[in-house]
């Protein structure tokens, strides 16, 4: 009779058993190149809910972020003149303007986003111009923000963001664009789901509409084919590439999004998501970024070119 030799299952798995083995079967999955580091951009120093930055601070901010190897900034710039068209936006001088020639002066590989938008510019918050019984109009706002692409492009960026989710705000960008001799300037519209995670960057960038709370032309969060079908509507009128906020509650859409397109897809981690899920250790005086780590990480797997976040920085000092 032969005998038979038991059986038995393994508890662990020999690939992993091992740290050195898991470091080599499991590389790191995100990368300071999968982050786009996120800049609000004020005249002064700012105590704020959010952290700011002034150009003087910027070219310092810009070295580091090339040194850990962040391969792109995104702008936000304040105003302090607001009027009822928006035109200070365009100035040659404006913060925004002045933001970006220090950004490419200092590190000019880094690529610079802007948002074209208008409600640091209007006096009431909101992202487009109205009428004059105070209702939106369209064809003012498309004129204003297409102006504003222009101006940034001017100023040396290399990809701009309509973020007013108006219809024809993509289209003119990309047109206006062409027709100045930019045509190599990329146009990113943000894609937005309304939520109140926003908040922190309205009170810190005085972007609180008075109207109330939630912008006309987001998109209600229980509308995912809304989200999908504006953003393809998006990359049909000329976007080159798609930013989806906030970061957390656009995975499905992402997943989705990334089946039907081959445009670059950008999750944008917004104020809400930096303050609830960062904090600073009081001991050694570091942010901890582990919860970002893990979204972005799932973002990237769900099909993200790279995310922008306010936590840029710490989160690529963390993974070097």
């Amino acid at each position: 009779m032969t005998a038979t030799t038991e059986h038995r299952p393994r508890t662990t798995s020999p690939l992993r058993s091992r740290p050195a083995v898991r470091r080599l079967l499991e590389p790191q999955t995100l990368t300071p190149a999968d982050l786009s580091m996120v800049l609000l951009v004020t005249e002064e120093p700012a105590d704020r809910p959010m952290p700011t930055v002034t150009l003087a601070e910027i070219p310092a901010v810009m070295r580091d972020a090339a040194h850990l190897g962040i391969p792109s900034v995104k702008l936000f710039a304040e105003s302090s003149e607001r009027d009822a068209t928006g035109e200070t936006s365009l100035a040659s001088d404006s913060l925004m303007a002045r933001a970006v020639h220090a950004c490419k002066d200092t590190v000019p590989d880094l690529a610079v986003m802007t948002e074209t938008c208008l409600c640091s510019y209007t006096v009431d918050g909101v992202c487009y111009l109205t009428d004059r019984y105070g209702r939106p109009d369209v064809s003012a706002t498309v004129d204003i923000t297409s102006r504003q692409a222009v101006a940034h492009a001017d100023a040396g960026a290399d990809i701009v963001g309509p973020a007013s989710m108006v219809l024809g705000t993509v289209g003119g960008a990309r047109k206006a664009l062409d027709q100045s001799g930019h045509d190599g300037v990329s146009v990113m519209p943000h894609v937005i789901f309304w939520s109140s995670l926003y908040d922190g960057f309205r009170r810190t960038m005085g972007a609180t509409p008075k109207a109330g709370v939630n912008r006309e032309f987001q998109i209600n969060p229980g509308k995912a084919d809304q989200f999908v079908d504006t953003a393809l509507r998006m990359e049909a009128a000329g976007a080159d590439m798609i930013l989806l906020e906030p970061a957390q509650f656009t995975a499905d859409v992402l997943g989705t999004l990334r089946g039907a397109t081959r445009a670059p897809l950008f999750p944008f981690s917004v104020s809400g998501e930096y303050q609830s899920m960062t904090q600073v250790d009081t001991e050694s005086g570091r942010r901890d970024v582990r919860l970002l780590v893990e979204l972005f990480t799932m973002l990237k797997r769900a099909g993200a070119t790279g995310s922008l976040t306010y936590a840029a920085l710490d989160i690529a000092r963390q993974l070097t």
